[in-house]
């Protein structure tokens, strides 16, 4: 069933439409209770119009009931008063009325077609044990009632036997009364209440189409301004104030338009900054070569130095180029990791041996605290990465004799690798900035320090791939600490 709905909506586009589902709505909204008052007045109309006519009958009835004991009617139904007063009933409520004593034989009919013969019904037992009744026939619009033909024994003709106030049922009086009045005029009411309806209906209409289109008239706004971006026109911010809903979806838009021009901005930047790192090794190059194309007789030694200096600046473009090549990858929305189940401590401890002769040459120590076992489903590979950029980002920056902490913990969703160092620290100013790509807190001493400025911004994409986040805390003069934070679980699959 849901299926074959969904390919409605599927197959006619308009039903998919938020102004149609909303005019929809609206119109359903102010039609159904609409409808549901009309009915309710109809029915309650007529269950208080036949309530009324009971009640009225009923007492007739019961007037006619004294009348007949009064009269001594039960055994003489030649009184022409009471033949007045019944025929005259019959004929104010269109209706029969038949008297029927206590054998059950009918000694009265206004219609006179069954009189002297035997009824017998439980309406009509019941209304000899003394219990009046009543019932309505919806279909042929018809109301039977009927009372008992009660008489009181009075103190005159009270006796042993049937003492003072004894109440001796002498038969019953059933009454069949039209409501057809009543139905006439329940069809008038309804006539008019659909002549209104519809005139509501109307009304609705076009109150429902205006709405949904003023409803929906911010979002065509924003998509018109989407448009034009697509379009190739100038991106301006929205300034509108519509209502809570429509007000946030234009932040959002306004906040894409910000975000889109800070990419841009980055982008352009990068390139210039790529060109510019790039170029700088081959620049070196250039002129090292043609400094030793310029001395004819330079000596042995001069080539040697030169040649090193060479190599190293080709190290260096090799390393940039690596870098960027990781980071793009990393850049990648179709990135793929390689989850497995990877021993944190273990794979700390590997890349700890590996950079010691790193920090031994800068005189740096590097210590590793574990404080609980940790066991995560993580890419091992760009785990390495993540540790190895930034404890050699540490090692470069700790000043002479320093520590370089690391230290391993877990709680039951996620696991932490902090790394501190005892290095100059980094001023509030550009903690915001070490993870642009080629951004360097200390330019000066950049090419004494090495590196491609690449690293930390390597770290953050392995890290935001993990659905993980990287912290920074730091004190100028003290040292440097960054948190990473990693949930032990991965959303992907194991293989």
């Amino acid at each position: 069933m849901r299926r074959t709905i969904r390919n409605v909506f599927f197959r006619f586009r308009w039903l998919r439409s938020l102004r149609v589902r909303l005019f929809v709505a609206l119109l359903l909204i102010g039609f159904i209770p609409l409808v549901i008052m009309r009915h309710a007045i109809i029915a309650s109309y007529e269950d208080r119009g036949i309530d009324v006519r009971r009640f009225d009958v009923q007492n007739q009835l019961k007037i006619i009931a004294d009348h007949l004991i009064k009269y001594n009617y039960m055994l003489d139904p030649s009184s022409e008063i009471v033949n007045a007063e019944l025929n005259q009933i019959s004929n104010l409520y269109d209706g029969r009325i038949l008297i029927i004593n206590g054998t059950l034989r009918v000694i009265k009919d206004t219609y006179m077609l069954i009189e002297g013969r035997t009824v017998i019904s439980e309406e009509v037992i019941r209304g000899l044990r003394g219990t009046g009744d009543f019932r309505y026939d919806h279909v042929n619009r018809f109301i039977d009632i009927i009372v008992p033909i009660v008489e009181t024994v009075s103190a005159q003709s009270a006796t042993p036997e049937i003492p003072e106030g004894t109440e001796i049922i002498h038969g019953v009086i059933l009454a069949s009364v039209s409501s057809e009045a009543i139905n006439t005029t329940r069809e008038i009411l309804a006539n008019k209440a659909q002549t209104v309806e519809t005139i509501i209906l109307i009304f609705l209409l076009v109150i429902a189409a205006v709405a949904a289109i003023l409803f929906t008239l911010p979002i065509s706004y924003v998509s018109n301004a989407i448009s034009r971006i697509r379009d190739g026109f100038a991106a301006e911010p929205i300034r509108a104030s519509y209502y809570m809903e429509t007000e946030h979806i234009i932040e959002t838009y306004n906040q894409l338009l910000r975000r889109i021009a800070v990419i841009d901005d980055s982008r352009n930047e990068f390139v210039s900054n790529v060109s510019h790192e790039l170029k700088t090794p081959i620049t070196s190059m250039k002129v090292l070569a043609e400094s030793l194309l310029s001395q004819r007789d330079a000596p042995q030694e001069l080539y040697r130095e030169f040649l090193l200096d060479i190599a190293a600046e080709i190290d260096r473009e090799d390393r940039i180029i690596n870098d960027l090549l990781s980071l793009v990858k990393m850049d990648k929305a179709e990135a793929q990791l390689s989850i497995g189940i990877v021993d944190i401590n273990t794979l700390t401890e590997v890349v700890l041996k590996r950079l010691r002769p790193i920090a031994r040459k800068r005189n740096v120590e590097l210590v590793f605290e574990s404080k609980r076992e940790v066991l995560a489903e993580a890419d091992e590979v760009k785990i390495s990465l993540i540790l190895t950029n930034l404890i050699e980002n540490a090692i470069k920056y700790s000043r002479g004799s320093g520590v370089v902490t690391v230290t391993v913990n877990a709680d039951h969703q996620f696991f932490t690798i902090e790394i501190a160092d005892t290095g100059e620290g980094i001023d509030e100013d550009s903690i915001e900035l070490i993870f642009e790509r080629f951004y360097r807190v200390d330019k000066s001493h950049s090419r004494e320090i090495g590196g491609t400025g690449l690293g930390l911004p390597i770290a953050q994409n392995a890290v935001l791939l993990h659905n993980g986040t990287i912290n920074v805390d730091s004190v100028v003069g003290e040292g440097t600490k960054f948190t990473v934070m990693i949930p032990l679980r991965s959303r992907q699959k194991l293989p």
